[in-house]
């Protein structure tokens, strides 16, 4: 089999924004660093999403000298940013999905910003720096934790997936609609679904269980403007168990940087494979 390269990077440090691209990133115990440490929630506390607010998709977060911005990518006018450490200081109950997690706000000021753009009352939270917020354990080796993603520290596509995707659509679309951490080059399509531990540099990841895709995908990341595809052409022959799965959610060991450009090292397969 051809070799395995590392092609994309990629963050989200505002939970549900648009993401960053990076050449190399640190991987921590909740996943590479930065990435879901922030959060919409609502008035009880609940997370929000572009699974409802479409518009969130075009927000799009950076992360410089220190401070994190936010931009609409149209409305050049309409930003703000604030100090990565900037938060009141005032634990706040949060939930995702069936978690019960903690948060700081990170100002009213900047919760305030958001509210006015969504139309809804909201505050952008950071998650607490104590705390501890737990992978599913039936899927989990060792007590991993992980930010406000969705349930896992990092999920990984190849890049012949959507490819092979591509050639189905009318239409091609990008990589962005599926939220990744990590995307490979080489092997065929669906490749990660047969990985069960590999390594990149010197962090050791594990292969749990495949992420089941949800109205997210549908909605076009650069213009915010929502569709079918690719949810109806994915349910023709992705479909398992009544779930539409795309890419492989991780769990992984140890810390340091990872490089695109990195080779990717398969070290067992799923059996079957």
């Amino acid at each position: 089999m051809n070799k395995l390269y590392l092609s994309e990077i990629n963050i989200y440090p505002i939970k549900s924004l648009g993401g960053m691209s990076l050449q190399s990133a640190q991987m921590e115990d909740r996943g590479l660093h930065y990435d879901r440490r922030w959060m919409l929630i609502d008035d009880e506390g609940t997370f929000i999403t572009q699974r409802k607010h479409f518009e969130l998709s075009q927000l799009q977060v950076n992360i410089a000298e220190g401070r994190l911005t936010i931009n609409h990518k149209t409305r050049f006018n309409q930003n703000i940013s604030f100090d990565l450490e900037e938060q009141t200081g005032a634990n706040i109950t949060v939930k995702i999905w069936d978690d019960i997690s903690k948060g700081v706000e990170v100002s009213r000021e900047v919760s305030d910003w958001f509210s006015n753009f969504m139309k809804i009352k909201v505050r952008l939270v950071k998650m607490a720096p104590t705390e501890n917020r737990f992978v599913d354990p039936r899927y989990a080796t060792d007590h991993e934790v992980v930010s406000f993603a969705d349930g896992y520290p990092c999920l990984i596509i190849g890049q012949s997936s959507l490819n092979a995707l591509n050639e189905k659509l009318a239409e091609p679309i990008l990589m962005d609609r599926f939220r990744p951490n990590f995307v490979f080059t080489g092997g065929e399509p669906h490749l990660e679904d047969q990985f069960n531990s590999f390594s990149l540099g010197e962090i050791a990841f594990t292969a749990v269980k495949p992420c089941a895709r949800c109205v997210l995908i549908t909605i076009d990341q650069q213009t915010g403007i929502k569709g079918q595809e690719p949810l109806r052409t994915l349910a023709k022959y992705r479909t398992f168990n009544k779930k539409i799965l795309f890419g492989q959610n991780l769990i992984h060991s140890g810390s340091g940087i990872i490089s695109v450009g990195d080779e990717l090292k398969v070290q067992t397969w799923k059996e079957g494979h």
